[in-house]
């Protein structure tokens, strides 16, 4: 049954205002990350959400002498509380009362993405709506009509593809003529179906004078009988006792109406898309169709994945090896005789502090930035054009068929960027034994830091064989990882399944303003940490190896070296090597800061790869890599393995458990290459 539009009440303060608020909202996979980054390019922040581990994106802009703020807000599906991402993004539309909320939708997959929408309009605030992706709609033969579509929901809808900046200038401009609109929208909303008109009205009525602001009262209605544990809270604590039991008693008659709530929806989708989409006829195969079967077939898409992983080293080596070399060489060189020369006034003691200590160490770190850079501008590429998707895909798959939890796959895949999220991510799991399961093994996942250490050293003790050493202990972590996950599962997990569901975004062509900025963010995080962490660490390393007397033979960190370097004679590593390994513990950075500050490369004399090249044979250079992609994670992984697993016994396991396997896997790797090699 379909009514009358209804009409929301203005915000006065929208009405031709010079600055405004706009909330990004969208499911994932939508183009809206390329449609916040054209908007704000380099003018955004980046954190998390007070309280929780989302990331959070804002935004500023001018446009038009309109000054306005940009609110990225999580890829939802809907606006229940199952998860961090859908309840930050309807208690920001609710809490903050945006101006306007610009939904951006794929248009290849336009009734799925419609349902977001239908909760959108629930919430009574203006909306535009960026129909994104219109090209790959076409591609895979779908025809929609847009007007017809903006007049049907009563809302502007704006065709896009934001790939290649198209319509999203247009989107912003549609979005600040709605606020400053005196006129309100008319909002056509979908409406329960017709069979619990009355109940829902029933609860209405019984809740009217409780509901608290800013929450609708018609959506606090709608997620009641759609039985939001988040918003039930809510209410019993508004509810006189008497209130709250007579409304237990109407929604316990009611427990279906779930299904007519989403039957509204559904059946509002269902005519917006009769009304302006045409869809491909029968039989139809797409482009994406034909590369996925290959790309996620369970065998040749592992060896694509493989391929892939190679391409991406072979290029961060060939590109950014010279790159690297010159700074090395070069670059070093100049800055620590410049800075040097200006220290000609300073006592020895700081003089040796900056060129051994800051240049040595961090400045070391800093001449591999050029083979970083390509690194993340590969990932970049491969997350844009949507592949890292069939990637996942294929390893859950791998990691299901050996014992592995299915979903435990989603934040093991997290830790590709950092093991943290990866450990909070599996929040996800049902039950208390698979999170800690995927807990344990999520820090062997092989992070962004440890693959820069790999590509760095790799170059280093394997120059004429570095993309294969890079290839084949990327992957010595994750075969080890799915060794682990067997074992632990006969013992602990057996009998446990359960199916795991992902979404497979379309292929598109990458944007390049993306990929950029996705490069900035990374690199401009590994500036941060080579400024303060690495610098400190650098900085710490240099007085050990320093005091008492000035020798670093005689140094306390020489003496602790000493002590442990038995340990180290078993994988052909010096004191010096043991002592790197350990600072690592801090951030894995560091491993390489402490070979410059412990080598005694800041005096620009010496490049840390030639010294490298001629301290390390390639059995003792396998082994330290061997350790490094096994060891013990940095200190914030044990930190958040103690927030979420609630207990430092785990933490102690998880120490002992990775300490154990990058010992004997180095060991083992030293001993093997040096009969080999």
């Amino acid at each position: 049954m379909t009514r009358a539009p209804v009409v929301d009440e203005p915000r006065p303060a929208a009405k031709g205002a010079k600055k405004i608020t706009i909330a990004l909202a969208g499911q994932p996979n939508v183009g809206k990350s390329t449609v916040f980054n054209i908007l704000t390019g380099l003018n955004q922040h980046v954190g998390n959400w007070p309280g929780k581990t989302v990331e959070r994106r804002m935004g500023h802009l001018e446009h038009h002498g309109v000054s306005i703020d940009i609110i990225d807000l999580p890829g939802a599906y809907c606006l229940t509380a199952n998860s961090p991402e859908e309840t930050i993004t309807r208690d920001f539309v609710i809490h903050e009362q945006p101006d306007v909320v610009m939904v951006v939708i794929n248009a290849s997959s336009l009734e799925r993405n419609l349902y977001l929408v239908t909760e959108l309009l629930a919430l009574h605030r203006p909306l535009v709506i960026g129909l994104n992706m219109m090209d790959v709609a076409r591609q895979a033969g779908y025809e929609i009509q847009p007007e017809v579509l903006s007049a049907a929901i009563g809302a502007p809808v704006i065709p896009m593809v934001a790939s290649r900046g198209e319509g999203v200038h247009e989107l912003l401009d549609a979005a600040i003529d709605v606020a400053a609109q005196d006129e309100p929208q008319a909002l056509n909303r979908p409406e329960i179906r017709p069979d619990h008109e009355d109940v829902l009205a029933r609860v209405q009525r019984i809740i009217a004078r409780d509901v608290p602001s800013p929450y609708p009262a018609d959506w606090v209605a709608l997620k009641l009988l759609e039985g939001d544990s988040e918003i039930t809270e809510l209410m019993e604590y508004h509810l006189t006792p008497e209130v709250w039991s007579l409304l237990q008693n109407v929604l316990r008659k009611h427990e279906d109406a779930i299904i007519a709530v989403a039957g509204g929806r559904y059946e509002w989708i269902s005519r917006m898309a009769q009304t302006a989409l045409v869809r491909p006829r029968v039989g139809h195969v797409t482009l994406t169709q034909r590369l996925d079967r290959v790309a996620t077939h369970p065998f040749w898409g592992l060896l694509v994945l493989a391929g892939v992983l190679a391409i991406i080293f072979g290029l961060t080596y060939a590109v950014g090896g010279p790159l690297q070399e010159w700074v090395e060489e070069t670059g070093i060189e100049i800055v620590s005789g410049w800075v040097l020369g200006l220290l000609t006034w300073a006592p020895a003691w700081f003089q040796a502090l900056i060129a051994d200590g800051v240049i040595g160490g961090v400045g070391a770190m800093l001449t591999f930035l050029p083979i970083l850079i390509i690194f993340f501008a590969c990932m970049g590429f491969m997350e844009d054009v949507g592949y890292m998707a069939r990637a996942a895909y294929v390893m859950d798959r791998f990691m299901h068929s050996i014992g592995l939890h299915g979903k435990s796959f989603m934040p093991l895949f997290l830790g590709f960027g950092c093991n943290v999220p990866a450990i909070m991510g599996a929040r996800i799991l049902e039950t208390r034994r698979s999170r800690l399961l995927t807990i344990m093994l999520a820090p062997l996942v092989p992070c962004t830091a440890r693959l820069a250490v790999l590509t760095v050293l790799a170059q280093v003790f394997f120059a004429g064989n570095a993309i294969l050493v890079t290839w084949l202990l990327t992957g010595l972590p994750l075969v080890v990882l799915a060794l682990s996950g067997v074992v632990i599962r006969q013992l602990f997990l057996r009998g446990e399944q359960s199916a795991f569901i992902m979404e497979m975004p379309l292929y598109h062509l990458p944007n390049r303003r993306t990929i950029g900025l996705t490069v900035w963010q990374r690199t401009l995080s590994f500036l941060r940490k080579a400024g303060t962490v690495i610098l400190a660490v650098s900085v710490v390393v240099w007085a050990l190896s320093t005091l008492p007397h000035g020798e670093i033979e005689t140094s306390y960190l020489a003496t602790l070296g000493r002590s442990l370097e038995p340990v180290g004679r078993l994988m052909g590593l010096d004191w010096r090597s043991v002592v790197a390994i350990l600072t690592s513990f801090i951030a894995k950075e560091n491993a390489v800061a402490t070979l410059g500050v412990l080598y005694g490369v800041g005096d620009g004399a010496r490049t840390l790869s030639d010294v490298l090249a001629g301290r390390f044979t390639a059995a003792s250079g396998l082994a330290f890599l061997v350790v490094q992609m096994l060891f013990i994670p940095c200190v914030a992984t044990l930190a958040v393995i103690r927030q979420e697993a609630g207990s430092w016994k785990w933490v102690l396991i998880n120490v002992l458990f990775l300490g154990t396997l990058a010992l004997g896997g180095g060991i083992i790797a030293y001993q093997v290459a040096r009969l080999l090699l």
